[in-house]
Order: structure tokens, then C-alpha cells, then sequence
């Protein structure tokens, strides 16, 4: 009984007519005649050749993306190489140093420290090439962004706010910040 109630509502249902269809127009098979069949093959030749030239082009880009990205990783894993190479002499100065400290009697003590101090001086000096900046704070107003507050001390000497000891150096880089200086900052004594 559903199929026949089924089929009793197709007929029933009234078919929408088409809403402003085109008229039907007879269409002719088409003639090509030699000439055009000679350059849609041309046509057919060029656009399988720019194909292949796509396919090529992007085989390329993808290479060279690879390429970028592994030179990349490699350029981040041996940043410090040129820095390293110009460490590598002090390393080798400070080990010198140390076995000249265990070799020397007590009247090599001067000697030792002079070239304890040249050996700093050339890592300073290597540091500075590399864009190390030493913070000097002894004497400047405090400054939150460069100095780092230990402690206040009251004295009449200084000015208030003026950092009046430096208790480690701070450090930047270039323009960045590495470490700010730990300081003592002066403070008007109490009246």
C-alpha cells in the first residue's frame, strides 16, 4: 500500500514548468578543416610544453626551498665559528698559565699576573670585535634599564639616585641588553 501512495503523489505532484528556458537550437557538427586542425595541434603541442616547463619549475622551487632551509640550519649551527677561532688562542694562553702557576716559585708571581692581564686584555679585545659592550655604571644616574639595584647607601658624596659602586658588570650587545650591572645606588642620609 505505501508504494501505490507513493506513486499516487508523483502523479499528483505538479511539475514545475521551466522558468525562461533557452529555445532549443539544432547545432550543426562542427567541420574543422585542415588549417585549424594543424593549429589547435600546435596549440596542443605549446601548452604540453609550457606543462612540462611548469612541472620543471616547480621541481626547481621545491629543490631550492630544501636547499634554503638545510643552509639555513647549518648557518644556525656554526654561527659562532669565527667567534670560537678567535677564543680557541686564549683558551690555549690561559692553559700555558696555569701550568707556568704550577711550575713557578713564588718569585714568578708578577710575571704571572702580567700575563694573566694580557690574556684578558685580548679576550676583551675579541669580545669587543664580536659587538660585546662593557657597561661602565660607576658615577651615572641609575638607570632600570641598564643597572640592576642591589642595595641603597646613604652617603653625602653623591647625589641621590647616582650609582656610587659597581658590584658586577653588565653587559650588551650592540644595541640588546645581555646582563644589566649590579649596582649600589647613592642615597641622601637621613637629617
Amino acid at each position: 500500500m505505501k508504494k501505490s501512495n507513493a506513486h499516487a503523489e508523483k502523479q499528483t505532484a505538479p511539475a514545475d514548468p521551466p522558468a525562461a528556458a533557452e529555445p532549443l537550437v539544432p547545432v550543426e557538427p562542427a567541420t574543422v578543416t585542415p588549417e585549424q586542425l594543424a593549429e589547435l595541434k600546435e596549440r596542443a603541442a605549446r601548452a604540453d610544453e609550457n606543462w612540462d616547463r611548469l612541472l620543471r619549475t616547480s621541481a626547481d622551487f621545491d629543490n631550492f626551498k630544501k636547499r634554503a632551509a638545510r643552509e639555513k640550519q647549518e648557518a644556525i649551527k656554526y654561527a659562532n665559528e669565527g667567534l670560537l677561532q678567535k677564543l680557541v688562542p686564549l683558551l690555549d694562553n690561559v692553559d700555558m698559565a696555569l701550568a707556568a702557576a704550577q711550575n713557578a716559585g713564588p718569585e714568578a708571581g708578577q710575571s704571572l699576573q702580567a700575563g694573566v692581564s694580557m690574556i684578558c686584555q685580548q679576550l676583551k679585545t675579541v669580545l669587543a670585535e664580536a659587538g660585546l659592550e662593557e657597561l661602565d655604571a660607576i658615577g651615572k644616574p641609575f638607570d632600570p634599564n641598564l643597572h640592576e639595584a642591589l642595595m641603597q647607601k646613604e652617603t653625602p658624596d653623591a647625589p641621590e639616585g647616582q650609582v656610587i659602586q659597581q658590584l658586577r658588570k653588565g653587559y650588551r650587545l650592540r644595541d640588546r641588553l645581555l646582563r644589566p650591572a649590579s649596582v649600589v645606588v647613592a642615597k641622601q642620609p637621613a637629617a
